[in-house]
């Protein structure tokens, strides 16, 4: 049985991403470019907006700023791409059936948005849509997903977006015999992660001068505070006419590194899972979450390797822990030619790396890694059981071939990442209330503040897109275009993405979210569902 956290856990104030990191499977073949990169030796004095975090989210709102013609600094504590998304299981899969049905479309555009983008520039990062399986052993979990596949045929258009499979033979062939059933989503991808952002960061440096896009990595950011007076947080005074503003008084943050301050106009949390280092007030509703993934070998094959690839990606419940599994094949990118397990590179030369890529198994470990903000060490309790994990739920060898399947398999990589876990189970996107700022923010800079937001006058924010709780490659990327174009103020336009208005951050959703358990499993999800939708 699961053990859970405490609630202090779970409300603890996350510090600073660690500086010696696991070796995530994705970091082994960083960008030359990005590796250490820093646009200019010293930190720019002043920025228009202040992008803090270099994830996919932050990754795409930059992308939309520069374009709107903002001068954007983007600061990271480790290298780009160090952090969650540089982390996790390689998965791009909307979430159809178990979703309120403006939450699906929203995934859906977001799928298609990375899908259309890699097509068009031919972005190296192994994007294959193969189709999600969702695996179900558990009866109670049937009957939510009868209920919720009923719920979809409301809406023509998401009623071809997810299958619920019950034939014995068609779940053999889809690798999951032992299952109940399983629901198949089409719409569903695996992907280097890191090399899509990585590709978004290169491009940005490439296409722009260091005034208008600077990235610096290395930076944390230790705090933030509002600006007082008219100077500017740096070494010296803003410049008397800033590209956005003929006012320097518009520089109303000040960004405080290591390194030194940058006055900024909007700052940006795409911080995720380490959010309430810098926002307190968001410590016991936005929890990091600590996630374990390994690179497992696969068992030997008597036959083509081709016919033992595993067809789709997987999801699975047990256990009180979510499982989810990609294999990568070997029309897959091919790092180095080192023996698999020596944690530098996988494969040979005459061997493609073929790895599953497995995470989850959280709650093996005491309190299911809630509210732990480092990830520089794994837990052997979790990696104990992502390798004995696939035995009986995935189905290794195609039916067929001769010999069992493993019950235990070999890591070759073993890694965590930090998530990001909502406690309404819902990102938060869009522009922090000042009740909820930094707690340098006086009352009468707070009331300030509202003011200008009710006025719109398109300066002065802090904004966030952040809180994936373990699902951010269908959400993030729109996420992070929309506050940009909240920032831009063309947010409700023609054409603007529009995020779903439960998403919104607000000081009353932050006490209602306070009063909720937080959301670990798939099952918590559907019983989060409402029965019937409008």
């Amino acid at each position: 049985m699961a053990v859970l956290p405490s609630p202090e856990a779970q409300s603890r104030q996350a510090g600073l991403p660690t500086p010696n990191s696991t070796h995530s499977y994705w970091h082994r073949d960083p960008s030359k470019t990005l590796l250490g990169h820093r646009t200019t030796p010293d930190l720019p004095v002043t920025a228009d907006v202040v992008v803090i975090g270099s994830g996919i989210s932050g990754a795409f709102a930059a992308r939309e700023l520069t374009a709107g013609g903002r001068r954007v600094v983007m600061l990271e504590a480790r290298e780009a791409c160090w952090g969650a998304t540089g982390r996790n299981g390689g998965h791009c899969q909307p979430a159809v059936w178990d979703s309120a049905a403006e939450v699906a479309r929203f995934e859906l555009a977001t799928f298609a948005l990375v899908r259309d983008l890699v097509a068009a520039h031919g972005i190296p990062c192994d994007w294959r849509v193969v189709g999600g399986v969702h695996a179900i052993y558990a009866p109670e979990v049937l009957a939510a997903a009868r209920r919720q596949i009923d719920r979809l045929q409301a809406h023509p258009d998401l009623r071809d977006k997810a299958a619920l499979l019950t034939d014995p033979d068609e779940l053999a062939q889809r690798r999951v015999p032992a299952a109940l059933a399983a629901v198949f989503q089409p719409n569903a991808a695996k992907l280097w992660p890191y090399k899509l952002v990585a590709w978004v960061l290169e491009s940005l440096l490439a296409a722009h001068p260091a005034d208008a896009f600077n990235l610096q990595t290395n930076t944390p950011v230790t705090r933030l505070s509002r600006r007082r007076g008219g100077g500017g947080g740096g070494s010296s005074s803003p410049p008397s006419s800033p590209s956005s503003s003929s006012s320097s008084s518009s520089y109303r943050w000040v960004v405080h590194t290591p390194r030194g301050d940058i006055a900024a106009r909007d700052v940006l949390l795409a911080t995720n899972g380490y959010t309430s280092h810098l926002v307190p007030a968001l410590s016991d509703v936005i929890v990091p979450v600590r996630g374990q993934i390994c690179a497992l070998e696969p068992p030997p094959s008597s036959g083509d390797p081709e016919t033992q690839q595993l067809p789709h990606s997987y999801v699975w419940t047990r256990d009180a822990s979510d499982q989810y599994l990609v294999h990568r094949g070997a029309d897959d990118t091919q790092v180095g030619a080192d023996e698999p397990g020596t944690g530098t590179g996988m494969g040979t030369g005459t061997t493609p790396d073929r790895s599953l890529i497995l995470g989850g198994e959280r709650f093996a470990a005491p309190g299911g890694e809630e509210g732990v903000y480092a990830d520089d060490a794994v837990d052997p309790r979790i990696g104990a059981a992502l390798r004995r994990a696939l035995y009986g739920a995935v189905r290794l060898r195609p039916d067929g071939e001769e010999g069992g399947e493993e019950e235990v398999l070999r890591a070759t990589y073993e890694w965590t990442g930090i998530m990001g876990y909502s406690r309404d189970g819902r990102p938060w996107v869009g522009q922090v209330p000042a009740a909820l700022e930094p707690p340098d923010t006086t009352a009468a800079e707070a009331e300030e503040a509202e003011a200008e937001a009710e006025a719109g006058d398109g300066h002065g924010g802090l904004w966030i897109s952040a809180a994936f709780t373990g699902h951010g490659m269908p959400v993030a990327p729109r996420c992070g275009i929309a506050v940009a174009e909240m920032i831009l103020g063309r947010s409700g336009g023609a054409g603007a993405v529009e995020v779903p208005a439960a998403w919104t951050p607000s000081a009353e959703r932050a006490a209602g979210a306070r009063l909720m358990e937080l959301p670990r499993t798939l099952e918590d999800l559907l019983r989060s569902l409402p029965a019937v939708e409008e």
